[in-house]
């Protein structure tokens, strides 16, 4: 009988040798593949976090580039408006010098014609007319000049 219970005792010594390998394994088994998850999850919040900040800088250069685009368009705008004003004024000076050269040219014009006129006025009071010189008029005595702002009788003068 001894050797049935030492038979017994080893037969249970096995079994529960098995048992306890079974549960070793599974044990292992299931670190093992919490290891694996934590592994996984700890991948994908890296990987998660690179993408993000990855994201997080394309933005920034865009809005940089953006910025810098924008500020170059403003600068070459006001470049541009300055220039055409430039150009205006340089046109506006332009017309007002043309506009001042023709009225000294006309002026010019005027205060010789009547020069010009109060010479044969006098000539013609004083009897000096020569019937020869083509400015004086000799048909007419009572000579009238060419230009009404020499009029004696004007009273603009």
């Amino acid at each position: 009988m001894a050797s049935h219970q030492n038979q017994d005792l080893s037969h249970k010594a096995g079994e529960l040798t098995g048992q306890a390998q079974v549960k070793k394994d599974e044990f292992l088994n299931q670190a093992s593949n919490m290891s694996q998850s934590v592994q996984n999850k700890a991948s994908n919040a890296s990987q998660s976090i690179q993408d993000k900040a990855s994201n997080a800088s394309q933005s920034v250069q865009e809005k940089a580039s953006n910025a810098s685009e924008s500020t170059q368009n403003k600068a070459s705008n006001a470049s541009q408006s300055a220039q055409n004003k430039a150009s205006d004024a340089s046109h506006t000076a332009q017309d007002i010098k043309d506009q001042a050269t023709h009225l000294l040219q006309q002026t010019t014009e005027q205060v010789k014609n009547m020069a010009q006129g109060a010479a044969e006025a006098v000539k013609s009071t004083l009897g000096m007319n020569s019937p020869n010189d083509p400015n004086s008029n000799s048909s007419n005595t009572n000579v009238k000049p060419s230009n009404p702002s020499i009029n004696p009788s004007n009273p603009r003068i």
